[in-house]
């Protein structure tokens, strides 16, 4: 695409021979390869603007700048160089999300269980369905490696693309605070957005809680439609900002599509569904969690504004089993306890967790948990008073620790623990935590492993190890 096809509708300033003809689109001076336009982006760490000579030299044809720079190129010069790749991008790819039915979830806690969801109901009517996400991306039923939950708008548009191409006609996606403040999905218009709740997280990233709610708040500024958790405060800010028809799920409060005579145990939940205060159906689901009701509302309220087959949500509904780490029960092989693997990493995660199997708990429940280094430390203590409060036992160990001193992620964790009367012991070692917890257990006790989930890794200064808290729990009751 030439270079003024690819300017036309955004606001800049183009020096330089305007027909360049352009083959692709980068921000990694890395991955530059002849033809390619290179969008020097002013990031946290590092300025894109340095590696520009970097980029010239590997055969870019033309920059994206925010300042005009010295170089015998042409150049885009924007005031706003996140938006203006975003926009760039949708155009360099032929606006590929106007092409399929956007279905876009964002919130704290939640959002993956709801995209797979959608993905299989939409999928019973008729549909071929992209999913982008936490655990991998997927083009119906084939599995694409992520790196980030919602990708940069290039790599965004380009998967997009790819699923026009394969025959998609719509997608569910996971669209992240980060994405959403650094405008990755600028340029787009959703059909439905879908808020879950909001609490405590990404405080590193976000000033305050305040810029956390107003970072979310933007997918309702570009959705058709929104379906929003009435049960959750935060809903009053996404639906100021919504600029489309709001309708409300949630179990307290009055909504669209609600719930009530809620049963939680150990194989699943069941539940009174209603739509418009008309009961629709008892809900059977083979999935555990009291929040799993809010998440089957969030799905079935977006296929009704979709005006989709309500039959297609129940079926899923009705048959799905857990999602890979999301309350997930891992084989024990008769040996009395139980295993729960679950990616609780947030404060109100946590809680909701330990909250959920305490409903269907007949024995202690010992919680193995810790946090995430180089992420909000604010949250470490609320976590540690959290499991000390809620559980029988704690297991106070590594989450994955990053470039941070493990130990002093244990501190922090501990004096939130020391605020309760709750007991605990400290690990460092996830493993030798795991079997702790695993050989303590006895007769119905329930071992919740919190805030790895899907993950089958550890990082540990800035290294990845393999470690898949699935296999562990197999090799773990081999060795007790």
């Amino acid at each position: 695409m030439r270079l003024d096809e690819l300017t036309a509708t955004i606001s800049c300033q183009l020096t330089g021979e305007a027909g360049t003809e352009i083959a692709g689109l980068q921000y990694d001076s890395r991955k530059v390869q002849a033809g390619d336009l290179f969008f020097c982006i002013s990031g946290f760490k590092k300025d894109g603007h340095e590696y520009a000579e970097s980029a010239v030299k590997q055969g870019a044809a033309a920059l994206m700048v925010a300042r005009q720079l010295d170089l015998d190129i042409p150049q885009i010069i924007v005031e706003d160089d996140r938006l203006a790749m975003a926009e760039i991008a949708c155009r360099f790819y032929g606006d590929p999300a106007k092409k399929l039915m956007m279905i876009g979830v964002t919130g704290t806690n939640g959002k993956t269980t709801i995209t797979y969801m959608l993905k299989s109901a939409l999928e019973k009517a008729g549909k071929k369905v992209g999913l982008i996400g936490t655990i991998h991306n997927m083009i119906g039923d084939q599995e694409i490696h992520t790196e980030h939950t919602t990708p940069e708008a290039p790599d965004l548009n380009a998967l997009l693309a790819r699923m026009v191409g394969e025959g998609c006609n719509a997608l569910v996606i996971e669209v992240s605070s980060h994405s959403l403040a650094l405008k990755r999905v600028a340029g787009i218009t959703f059909d439905v957005g879908i808020f879950t709740n909001l609490t405590q997280d990404h405080l590193d990233f976000h000033t305050d809680f305040d810029d956390y709610a107003a970072a979310k708040a933007k997918l309702f500024a570009a959705s058709r439609q929104c379906v929003l958790n009435a049960d959750d405060a935060a809903y009053k800010t996404m639906q100021a900002a919504a600029k489309g028809c709001v309708k409300l799920y949630g179990i307290n409060n009055k909504a669209d599509y609600s719930a009530d005579d809620i049963v939680v145990t150990p194989e699943g939940i069941s539940f009174n569904y209603y739509r418009e205060t008309q009961l629709v159906k008892r809900l059977n689901m083979h999935v555990t969690g009291y929040f799993n009701a809010y998440n089957a509302l969030a799905a079935l309220g977006t296929l009704d504004v979709l005006g989709l087959p309500e039959s297609a949500g129940i079926e899923t509904l009705e048959t799905m089993h857990a999602v890979d780490g999301r309350c997930q029960v891992l084989p024990t092989g008769g040996r009395g306890f139980s295993v729960i693997l679950d990616y609780a990493h947030t404060p109100d995660s946590l809680q909701s967790t330990i909250s959920s199997v305490r409903r269907f708990a007949k024995g202690r429940i010992i919680t193995v948990f810790g946090c995430g280094g180089d992420r909000d430390a604010k949250k470490r203590p609320i976590m540690g008073e959290i499991s000390g409060r809620l559980s029988d036992f704690s297991v106070i160990t590594s989450d994955n620790p990053r470039t941070e001193d493990p130990f002093k992620i244990l501190e922090q964790v501990e004096a939130g623990m020391k605020q309760t009367s709750g007991e605990y012991t400290v690990i460092e070692n996830r493993r030798e935590a795991m079997k702790y917890a695993m050989q303590m257990a006895k007769q119905d006790d329930i071992v919740i492993l919190a805030g790895k989930g899907h993950e089958t890794y550890q990082e540990i200064n800035g290294v990845k190890y393999d470690f898949d808290e699935k296999v562990v729990v197999k090799e773990l009751l081999s060795e007790i």
